[in-house]
């Protein structure tokens, strides 16, 4: 059973591509679709299809979340355009669209890797039932990834959020109990800005000895970049600082 409320919240702010080269199968399904999603992008073959595909990111910086294909089209078929997305994004959300007389298909696209397909003429049931349970997976996955005790900084370097230890090519880095302190308070909020202030008064919050202090905070800050040279601390002028993660898949 479909939870319509959930699947909005999945949905929101997902873009979707439609490749398709049936005009009926097109306006039908990208009806669907824009009640669901707030970006269809569609493309009438698999050619066209991997251009606004690979065109989406350059823009975008990010891939297309949704891949919806048909099987048989002109130019390039969807088990080419397939091959192609999965070479560009082996991660990639795909589904297929297969008419009964491409059952000879299905073989191929399970070895690709194709774990769904929506069996037309569109039964509007079915196909939103498949919309969910895709979606669905794809939220629990990334929320997985977000629960997990490793954060990733950068190709080289990872974060053991329980261990309160970083990592720099599997090797740990060792650091002063200040240097740990400010990467632990600065990854619970990557690629947002703290400010001194509150900074300074995580890092001496136990330290009853020594008042906090700006110069000391640049210290640490200074032996950390040069303990690790690709870490990315930022400071934003006039408010505090950030850490940036740099890791792309």
């Amino acid at each position: 059973m479909v939870d319509y409320i959930m699947l909005e919240k999945y949905a929101k702010n997902k873009s979707v591509l439609l490749v398709e080269d049936d005009e009926n199968i097109i306006k039908e399904t990208k009806e669907l679709l824009e009640l669901i999603f707030s970006n269809v992008i569609v493309a009438k073959d698999g050619d066209i299809g991997i251009q606004k595909y690979l065109n989406y990111k350059k823009e975008n910086d990010k891939y297309i979340d949704l891949v919806i294909t048909d099987i048989q089209m002109p130019k390039m078929d969807g088990i080419e355009l397939t091959k192609l997305i999965y070479k560009e994004n082996s991660e990639q959300l795909l589904i297929v669209l297969s008419a009964h007389s491409e059952s000879h298909y299905l073989l191929e696209l399970v070895n690709i890797g194709i774990s769904h397909f929506i069996t037309k003429p569109l039964n509007y049931d079915s196909f939103v039932h498949v919309l969910y349970t895709k979606l669905k997976e794809a939220n629990d996955s990334k929320n997985d990834e977000i629960n997990t005790s490793i954060v990733v900084i950068d190709k080289e370097l990872k974060w053991d959020k329980e261990l309160n230890q970083i990592y720099q090519n599997n090797q740990i880095v060792k650091l002063t109990k200040k240097e740990t302190k400010l990467l632990e308070l600065l990854l619970k909020y990557p690629e947002k800005t703290l400010s001194v202030e509150a900074i300074l008064n995580y890092l001496w919050l136990d330290d009853e000895n020594n008042a906090p202090d700006i110069a000391n905070l640049k210290n640490i800050i200074s032996r950390l970049r040069k303990k690790i040279p690709t870490i990315d601390i930022e400071n934003v002028y006039g408010f505090g600082y950030r850490i940036n993660l740099n890791y792309t898949k």
